[in-house]
């Protein structure tokens, strides 16, 4: 073996926006205020939703469960970006490379069943409001957060330990921000038909199956409101479940997009928006969904920024 071929198997390079080099410093700018705005935003969320006594019910508990995940999910990715646009190298170890391709796909699969839980929370809510107390307790919110962080660690681990016990001989390129299984896939040899589907398979059960949950619940939130006598009382129950309609369509659109479409040669840069949509601008935008339109979410903030600053 040749010592070309041990330093590509012991090192890839991320490409990321290699390919226009005289916005490196905008971008490294654009980005460092796009983590900060999500690391303030979110942390905000989880903050007033653990203070405020209005926000101690469960869709306020999944709400804060699901902003510390924002925040765990683009620490995988943007932190690293911004070093290599700093360097200007994007050279990663072969073992970092699988860690953060393992905890980008765990946290990405906790965030589609998180999503899934807080569509069942929102149609116990409207559908069953007198039993809501007694289904959504303190106990099986906490054991469906749980499950929803648990369920993808072993599974993913597996996969990861599949796709990078491959061979790889050819370029050691990674044409992409972050190590993802579509552009590590393209670098391997051999025939990689099992790791795609084995990828196929895992997305169906982490996205679709969710999606399809969501869906399901949605379908009878809407037929239930549709119901309700008063236009007041259509409003309201409304507003309780749009911004996670929004964050649902949002992260679904590019993920399934990403993972579930016929493997292509072509469009590389599309695919690398895509993944840059669902990995860094919904979690920056979820915030001020989340706040913009939820009236509880607005006045737990505004009484915590008035008891900031008597302070």
């Amino acid at each position: 073996v040749t010592e070309t071929n041990i330093s590509t198997m012991m090192e890839f390079v991320l490409l990321g926006f290699s390919d226009i080099p005289k916005f490196h410093w905008f971008l490294f700018g654009a980005f460092l205020v796009v983590y900060m705005i999500i690391l303030m935003g979110s942390g905000i969320i989880i903050l007033i939703t653990r203070v405020d006594p209005a926000l101690q019910t469960p869709m306020y508990f999944f709400l804060s469960n699901f902003s510390f995940l924002e925040i765990c999910y683009v620490s995988i990715t943007l932190p690293r970006m911004l070093m290599d646009f700093w360097t200007q190298k994007g050279n990663i170890s072969f073992f970092a490379c699988a860690t953060q391709m393992c905890f980008a796909l765990m946290l990405g699969a906790t965030e589609c069943l998180l999503l899934a839980v807080m569509a069942y929370d929102r149609y116990v809510a409207i559908c069953h409001p007198l039993h809501y107390p007694i289904v959504m307790n303190h106990k099986t919110c906490i054991q469906l957060v749980a499950g929803s962080w648990m369920s993808g660690i072993p599974i993913e681990i597996g996969q990861t330990g599949q796709i990078f016990s491959l061979p790889f001989c050819g370029s050691n390129q990674i044409n992409h921000f972050f190590c993802d299984i579509p552009p590590i896939l393209k670098l391997a040899c051999g025939d990689i038909f099992v790791n795609e589907m084995v990828g196929y398979i895992f997305a169906v059960v982490f996205v679709t199956v969710p999606f399809m949950l969501i869906l399901g619940s949605y379908f009878r939130i809407m037929s239930t409101i549709l119901k309700l006598p008063s236009n007041t009382g259509r409003t309201k129950a409304f507003s309780t479940c749009s911004s996670h309609l929004i964050v649902v369509v949002l992260f679904y659109e590019s993920a399934t997009i990403t993972y579930l479409k016929p493997k292509s040669n072509q469009y590389k840069e599309t695919d690398k928006l895509l993944s840059l949509f669902y990995t860094i601008l919904t979690p920056l935008f979820n915030p001020m969904i989340y706040s913009l339109r939820n009236k509880d979410v607005t006045e737990a903030l505004r009484k915590f920024l008035l008891k900031s600053l008597a302070l």
